[in-house]
């Protein structure tokens, strides 16, 4: 089969050649992938790597969406029917798995990081990891959605669910992780104020409901925040940047609110900054992914057709080095998303 294969660190490392097409176990199901949507973390498998544990060479890919080729009788599946990929492959059986919080699972491996990815025409996971996707969803919004989406569904509704009216405040909007968070806060009731060094996208964000936009090129984003309320700050700061805006998150965020990390793409190290976060009593949480409960309640807003992911643009497998290539220099806004004939 055709594959985006990483053999080696750095962007010579990485081409679209044939590789083995994957083995279907007992309990997996084979999917023929029809898109495949890029996330940071593929830059930063590409490139470091750093305290992730997977094989070279490995294919990438995150996020994918195709049909159905093979599944055992009993799996629920049946050949030709359209699904995504949840990509946190879960083993079902630990203590986290039973108490239904897959996302912590002992035994967890997630595709394009532990394991092979969505980047190929097959992709083989355990059954219960393909979810059925409604029929007016398009190839390349299914594979949007499942890292973006059930990250931000977890950043709003998930370890501390918003409430309706709270300020919300979003670092770097472009991105599918900050896109997917803006719409599911709107639907929550939120207002939500979004920054970017971009206008074009500052404007873009206001058409899909941002309230406010903070240009942090030219503003100091913690100190506009503050005049846009009134001096109290946002009760909620989704910050999936890192280093370069903890600080300013840090300062824009309310007496007793919340700042929620999914990411860390400019460098996971930043001044802990522990005298503002203990004297201003903040609560800081992590999260990445969603468990499978909260992926069924999200298929149901899609299927009702309340949020569709925003989709940057569209590559054959065969040019995903120039898709790469968009990600890295951070042009896009929504998903980039490769085709996969």
């Amino acid at each position: 089969m055709k594959a985006l294969v990483l053999d080696k660190r750095g962007k010579d490392g990485l081409s679209v050649r044939d590789f083995p097409k994957p083995e279907r176990p007992p309990g997996n199901a084979l999917i023929r992938v029809r898109a495949a949507a890029l996330n940071h973390v593929d830059l930063y498998i590409r490139d470091v790597g750093k305290g992730i544990t997977h094989p070279m060479p490995m294919v990438l890919g995150v996020d994918a969406a195709g049909e159905v080729v093979e599944a055992d009788a009993d799996s629920g599946l049946t050949p030709g029917q359209r699904v995504l990929a949840f990509p946190s492959e879960f083993c079902s059986r630990c203590d986290y798995c039973l108490a239904g919080q897959q996302p912590y699972c002992r035994n967890i491996s997630i595709i394009g990081e532990q394991r092979h990815g969505g980047y190929a025409e097959y992709l083989s996971m355990k059954a219960h990891n393909f979810v059925p996707i409604p029929d007016d969803l398009s190839w390349h919004e299914a594979a949007a959605l499942p890292v973006g989406h059930l990250t931000a569904w977890r950043q709003v509704f998930g370890k501390h669910p918003v409430v309706a009216g709270e300020t919300m405040l979003i670092i770097g909007i472009g991105g599918g992780v900050a896109l997917a968070t803006l719409q599911l806060a709107k639907i929550a009731g939120c207002r939500v104020i979004v920054t970017s060094g971009s206008d074009d996208k500052l404007a873009r964000a206001r058409d899909l409901g941002a309230d406010e936009t903070i240009n942090h090129a030219r503003e100091v984003v913690w100190h506009r925040v503050r005049e846009m309320t009134d001096g109290r700050g946002a009760e909620v700061v989704c910050d999936n940047v890192g280093a370069a805006t903890w600080d300013q998150s840090l300062r824009a965020t309310g007496w007793g609110g919340r700042i929620m990390v999914v990411g860390a793409t400019t460098g996971g190290q930043p001044p802990a900054e522990l005298q503002r976060i203990f004297v201003r009593q903040l609560q800081i949480f992590g999260s990445t992914t969603a468990n499978m409960e909260e992926c069924r309640q999200l298929m149901r807003l899609v299927a009702q057709g309340r949020i569709r992911p925003v989709i940057d643009s569209v590559y054959p497998l065969d040019r995903a080095p120039e898709a790469f290539d968009r990600l890295e220099r951070a042009e896009q806004f929504g998903k980039i998303v490769l085709d996969i004939p």
